[in-house]
């Protein structure tokens, strides 16, 4: 890189200055239009934030489902209008808090969840006709959404009444992130089981969020997340329709969920540029009618790949410009990363400063008064062409090789994301990139805040739970019940409404993953 040069993280040139004949092709109706009509490069809603500010969300799940209910009511009372649940990797893994590979991991980077009391411990008191819940849950994502959706029953609430998400997004999970259980295509049936499912069921509920947030922390760029997020959403799309789904019945309940990096100007103009990508995949590619089914709607989550265990106070300006971004950039929802997180679980005082950044910016900063504040930057609005073009050239090459599954099974987008990642990480330990604290401006007698603390004791109660519920339920309706399920996995039903049963007669998440286990196999990378 010379002395002058200046490049965005995806590799684009920053010129020094900018002038409207860098936009010698700029067609403000084609390629703009107005917030909430096509192609929704401004945003997916007329007035934005001046209608509603975006749903503030905070990330929370640890321990037992009592301690994380615990910080649900107080972020409920700090402010915060939805609730986002992690869950402990067994969890998402598919294992019971007793099993022997959970040992260790109960509790850790989330909520343990391992049967449908653990759910109603969770939910306990909260309000599930009122309250929106997302769920960051993949492989076991259909078990978490029918006890969800049980317990809402309990209270009384109808499913077409209970509102979220579920990421259920098990393909960036082989690109980028790891909690997998089944190959890839039995996952993708489960998958398309539960948008047939919840277009029936429950019809208000978002059932995917298609991630671009963990392809951009295994180490991306900005481009390559548009690019892998979105062939992912083509994939779904896809297998939707070839088994049988008219494509606005299901379109409208996709959702997105994308990253908040440092680049601050790259960063709004990846959301745009992800908007009218999306728009023209989906009226041009899927031929939907309706225009609920071009809109790409998204949570925003702050990288938690840049936060530094060094000087971690600088990690509040850090989480601070990426929440703008998001804003400027027209998100719906938002999670903004505490402070400490890079040295464990967020402790209740950073989790509400991490709150309050949002609160501040929301309603005091004058960002959410207009829709698209930085449309007409050449810039900005040459950033977002550039994006676009260069994500159109992976979905091109992603289309060549058979779609994102076989994508996928080839080693491609690892492999593009392996490269960038250490690309990235090059230049911080060749000082080509500044990080704050780490290769620059260092303080030698810097200072860890408290940590949150791991309660083990509570990891114990949870395991002995769960082998109690095994001892006094009625393990022959049970066994009847996990029978009904592995005969329709054999068969082509929906395997929801056997799980929903089993699930509902006390079977466990782990007893459920097991049946499919056997009969889908579990994936094992080359």
């Amino acid at each position: 890189m010379g002395a002058n040069e200046r490049f965005t993280d995806s590799g684009i040139e920053v010129r020094p200055v900018y002038h409207g004949s860098d936009l010698a092709d700029f067609d403000e109706a084609r390629d703009l239009g107005d917030p909430g009509q096509y192609p929704y490069t401004r945003g997916v809603y007329a007035t934005m934030y001046r209608g509603r500010l975006w749903t503030m969300r905070q990330y929370a799940g640890f321990g037992t489902a009592e301690e994380t209910n615990e910080r649900f009511r107080f972020l409920l009372e700090a402010g915060q209008t939805g609730l986002s649940c992690a869950f402990d990797l067994p969890t998402q893994m598919g294992y019971d808090s007793d099993h022997v590979r959970a040992e260790g991991e109960v509790g850790r980077v989330g909520v343990a969840i391992s049967s449908l009391e653990d759910m109603r411990r969770l939910l306990n008191g909260l309000p599930l006709d009122t309250v929106t819940t997302s769920m960051t849950i993949n492989a076991t994502a259909s078990s978490l959404l029918l006890m969800y959706q049980l317990v809402g029953e309990e209270q009384g609430v109808r499913g077409d009444q209970l509102r979220g998400t579920i990421q259920n997004d098990i393909l960036k999970e082989y690109i980028a992130r790891g909690t997998y259980i089944y190959p890839p295509r039995p996952s993708m049936r489960l998958i398309v089981d539960t948008f047939a499912y919840c277009a029936q069921e429950m019809p208000n509920w978002n059932t995917i969020s298609i991630s671009g947030y963990h392809v951009r922390e295994a180490g991306s760029t900005a481009v390559q997340e548009v690019a892998f997020t979105l062939a992912d959403g083509i994939a779904y799309v896809e297998a939707a329709i070839a088994a049988g789904l008219a494509v606005d019945d299901f379109a409208p309940r996709l959702s997105f969920f994308f990253n908040a990096h440092n680049n601050l100007f790259e960063e709004v103009a990846k959301y745009r540029a992800a908007r009218r990508l999306w728009a023209s995949i989906m009226r041009d590619r899927f031929k939907a009618d309706k225009p609920a089914s071009w809109m790409l709607r998204f949570h925003t989550q702050t990288a938690g790949s840049t936060l530094t265990a060094q000087q971690p106070e600088n990690n509040l300006i850090r989480v601070t410009l990426q929440a703008l971004a998001a804003s400027l950039g027209g998100t719906q929802s938002l999670h903004t990363n505490s402070f400490d997180e890079a040295l464990g679980l967020p402790t209740e005082h950073a989790v509400r400063l991490a709150l309050r950044t949002q609160q501040i910016i929301g309603y005091e900063t004058g960002v959410a008064d207009t829709a698209d504040p930085l449309a007409g930057s050449y810039f900005v609005e040459e950033l977002t062409n550039q994006i676009e073009a260069r994500a159109r050239v992976y979905l091109d090459t992603i289309d060549e090789m058979g779609g994102a599954v076989a994508a996928i099974e080839a080693g491609y987008p690892q492999r593009e994301i392996e490269n960038s990642a250490y690309d990235y990480a090059r230049s911080i330990d060749e000082n080509e990139r500044i990080i704050v604290g780490v290769n620059r401006f260092t303080d030698e007698a810097d200072v860890s805040p408290e940590v949150f603390p791991i309660d083990l004791e509570r990891q114990a109660m949870q395991v002995n739970r769960v082998r109690d519920l095994k001892g006094r339920r009625d393990n022959d309706g049970v066994r009847a019940a996990l029978e009904d399920l592995a005969s329709a996995a054999r068969g082509s039903a929906n395997l929801l409404y056997p799980m929903k049963t089993a699930l509902s007669r006390l079977a466990t998440l782990g007893e459920v993953a097991d049946v499919l286990r056997k009969e889908f196999g579990e994936f094992h990378p080359n």
